[in-house]
């Protein structure tokens, strides 16, 4: 069949014709449009904040280093491998339900002694003691810092902001520092 040059173009004019007049007609109510500035106001983030070091954070005690490797290399408790060390637990409850504690997973961004399947997105932490602490170019509270709020140095981090958030408490963050700062050559 074929189409006369008019005819097409009385086709073509009524096709444009609907589709203007369905890209200019507001479809705002064609679907659920929710306020997002709730939504938003409920995502941002707190300010950057500054931490003190608790004097309660032992970072010697083996212990806490071993939580602090356990939360380091860990992202849930539901994909963990191992027992947790004494300290720590798989599961939470959570308004009457069950739910896997989240761990830090900081390997996913992060390398170190032992690490399986290390990124390479955040600074290597390989020899951090011999590195930083040993010669004094950083110390423990700059570690904590760094892992409760590392905003405070860096404004555009891509660090996980934990203090801050409540992602983790304030001895979880002494536990992950003391293992950052461990001397990871020796078997504990």
């Amino acid at each position: 069949m074929k189409m006369s040059i008019r005819r097409f173009t009385q086709f073509l004019a009524v096709a444009l014709t609907t589709s203007v007049t369905l890209y200019a007609t507001d479809l705002s109510k064609a679907y659920d449009m929710p306020d997002a500035t709730k939504i938003l106001k409920q995502d941002k983030l707190a300010k950057p904040t500054k931490f003190k070091m608790p004097k309660s954070c032992n970072l010697d005690d083996l212990e806490a280093i071993a939580r602090g490797k356990y939360i380091f290399h860990n992202l849930n408790g539901k994909k963990a491998k191992a027992k947790p060390p004494k300290g720590l637990v798989k599961f939470i409850t959570k308004n009457g339900k069950k739910k896997p504690k989240q761990f830090g997973n900081c390997v996913a961004c992060h390398n170190i002694e032992g690490a399986k399947g290390a990124g390479n997105i955040g600074p290597d932490l390989t020899n951090y003691k011999k590195l930083f602490i040993d010669t004094k170019a950083r110390d423990a509270k700059f570690v904590y810092q760094k892992i409760a709020d590392a905003r405070i140095d860096n404004p555009k981090t891509h660090m996980t902001i934990n203090l801050t958030t409540k992602l983790f408490n304030k001895s979880e963050i002494c536990d992950l520092t003391a293992y950052v700062i461990s001397d990871k050559s020796k078997k504990k």
